[in-house]
């Protein structure tokens, strides 16, 4: 069972959710180029412009362990990277289990992603501009629980951690990429986590990705926020029980 995090986080925000599964299974977590212990040298600003070049480096993580038949965790945008990641090597991949996911955070006729696209360029000239004062501000309304402060303090200090550059590029790969076309050629086994109220990815986000994977499966959780793997774990281990 491999476990990826969401942007601006790294590998210890799985820290409540993945033991539970040490004794059933092989768990592997790592940190996206950019986030917690990676090498920073690694990064390549035309490989990362898109999801697709981390798409890359988890399935090289993948080979290069030896795994076939995962069962692939994905928080918020790496939700994203594991599909596209099970569409270019699909025969790695049990299942997915996609927490909080978005194909696209733009509004765009129909479709609600949550976000205007001026709203969209405003968040990001503001990451450029001043990276603390937009972790500060952002990282609470992100997770939500305003009654439990301290996860709002733990997210803000791990956006904090993140390099600023880095985390401009990914951001913007994030935010205003589009992978709605994706979704109908997924085939592997998904599950969908969509927490009750989620200013990032909300419930319309959730049906619609349900609605466009085919025979996949949405849980809609009674976690608020958009990191319920922090502030909801026994919630979200459940849900990930029912599936594997």
């Amino acid at each position: 069972m491999v476990f990826a995090h969401g942007f601006g986080c790294d590998q210890n925000m799985w820290r409540f959710v993945a033991p539970a599964f040490e004794a059933d299974f092989r768990t592997v977590l790592f940190d996206n180029v950019g986030a917690g212990g990676s090498d920073l040298s690694a990064y390549q600003p035309a490989k990362y412009a898109t999801l697709a070049g981390y798409a890359d480096d988890l399935i090289e993580i993948l080979r290069e362990l030896g795994l076939s038949n995962v069962v692939f965790v994905g928080h918020s945008v790496s939700a994203m990277i594991g599909a596209l990641a099970s569409l270019k090597a699909p025969e790695l991949f049990e299942s997915l289990v996609m927490v909080g996911p978005s194909p696209r955070y733009i509004d765009d006729g129909d479709y609600i992603g949550g976000f205007s696209e001026p709203q969209i360029e405003e968040l990001l000239e503001f990451l450029g501009e001043n990276p603390m004062a937009w972790s500060a501000a952002m990282a609470p309304a992100i997770m939500g629980n305003a009654d439990r402060p301290e996860l709002g303090e733990e997210l803000t200090a791990s956006f904090c951690r993140t390099d600023p550059l880095i985390a401009k590029a990914f951001a913007r790969a994030t935010f205003t990429g589009d992978n709605r076309a994706d979704l109908p050629q997924i085939r592997t086994r998904t599950l969908i986590l969509q927490c009750s109220d989620d200013i990032i990815a909300p419930n319309q986000v959730g049906q619609y990705v349900h609605a466009n994977i085919a025979g996949s499966r949405l849980m809609v959780l009674e976690a608020t926020g958009h990191c319920p793997n922090l502030s909801a774990p026994a919630e979200v281990i459940a849900a990930i029980r029912s599936h594997v």
